[in-house]
């Protein structure tokens, strides 16, 4: 890496003090080259050992309810978000020169459970490499040894908003369109690894100023190895497809949540019943039947922005594609390759994002393994 003078007096090195370093001990004078360039390599040292300084020396302060204690690199720490699987914080890195996500994961040891979903946040953000993913700028804790070792810190590409904000906002069809296509991306990049995230919702979508998108927060995910059955008690509650809602037996929530969706879309055909286990389908079959909705009603013209003039993108492209998507059998409802090639979707297609190379998690066994508290602790630490 080169570093320009320039690039030494924006990280705040004064002029004068190069200019002091020069001076010859005759007054008026400045020294030889010889001189000049031993200033210059004393000034690059001196960054450098208060870069690496900055890089290992913490300070702590209140945020919320929490103490954060990072990396003095980090400044100006402001509270963005908090949910079960920690609170995250906006701060600036003095070191890359630009603004950043710090999640403290929270309490990340409490047992075994909590301390394997650390252990594959950290492998998965490190495996994931796609412009539609937040990417893993640095993970670090304060303590020092494995028997103190409780606090982990994962830093991030800051955005501006999420979704449950940005769909407050008047769209036109070409954002709406824009905003998909880059979901659609950042699953099928996922999906190409094995990889389930299992807690997509809007708070977990973040987009930028200038419409970009990126899918975070995987403390949940889970990679699809086969034959491991995989609890849906952690998807949000209104998130959850119609498949694991039938999948969980007699929740009431769940049954609510149930009888909301049959109502809307209309009761399930025979063939979608057949295949629910017995206690499941015995219990779709006593509720009332429903014949549901049209889109056409449920998601009527005035609901969409005015029809594109550019791109040619209409309010009955988005319906069509929302009735695609929104089918209760999984067998019928549409794929993420065929919905990147909807016409509401497709005017974005480019291979380089869409074909982008899959992560390679080496661990394949990653959701198999079994370890103690402390193993777990250990294998985060490396």
């Amino acid at each position: 890496m080169i570093i320009t003078l320039r690039a030494l007096f924006e990280q705040g090195v004064r002029h004068r003090a190069i200019l002091g370093s020069l001076r010859e001990s005759v007054p008026g004078r400045l020294s030889m080259p010889r001189t000049f360039l031993d200033a210059q390599r004393a000034v690059i040292e001196d960054f450098a050992m208060n870069k690496n300084k900055k890089e290992r020396e913490f300070y702590s302060l209140d945020v919320g309810d929490s103490t954060f204690t990072v990396l003095k690199r980090y400044q100006n720490l402001r509270p963005i978000g908090s949910g079960a699987q920690g609170i995250v914080c906006s701060a600036y890195d003095q070191i890359l020169e630009r603004n950043v996500a710090i999640k403290k994961l929270s309490r990340p040891f409490q047992n075994q459970t909590h301390a394997k979903r650390a252990f594959r946040e950290l492998v998965l953000m490190k495996c994931v490499n796609h412009k539609n993913i937040i990417g893993l700028l640095n993970v670090f804790t304060p303590q020092k040894s494995l028997e103190e070792f409780q606090d982990v810190y994962l830093v991030m590409e800051l955005m501006d908003a999420n979704l449950c904000q940005v769909i407050q906002m008047e769209l036109d069809h070409e954002r709406l369109s824009y905003l998909l296509y880059q979901m659609l991306c950042g699953i099928k990049h996922l999906h190409a690894a094995g990889i389930i995230h299992r807690d997509l919702k809007p708070s977990n979508i973040v987009v930028k100023s200038d419409c970009t998108l990126k899918i975070l927060d995987f403390g949940l995910a889970r990679t699809a190895a086969t034959g491991l059955l995989m609890t849906p008690y952690v998807v949000t509650r209104y998130y959850r497809a119609p498949e694991v809602i039938l999948g969980m037996g007699y929740q009431a929530n769940d049954i609510d949540q149930w009888n909301k969706v049959i109502e809307q879309l209309g009761t399930p055909s025979q063939d979608f019943l057949m295949k629910l286990n017995q206690s499941v389908r015995t219990y779709v079959e006593n509720r009332p039947r429903y014949a549901g909705y049209s889109f056409e009603k449920l998601f009527p013209d005035v609901l969409f922005p005015a029809d594109s003039d550019h791109n040619k993108l209409k309010a009955s492209q988005a319906r069509d594609l929302l009735s695609k998507m929104l089918v209760i059998d999984a067998s019928k409802r549409i794929s993420v390759d065929e919905a990147l090639q909807h016409p509401y979707i497709n005017v974005w297609y480019d291979p380089a994002e869409v074909e982008a190379p899959p992560p390679k998690i080496l661990d394949k066994q990653l959701d198999e393994r079994e370890h103690t508290v402390e193993e777990w602790k250990a294998q985060v630490q490396q």
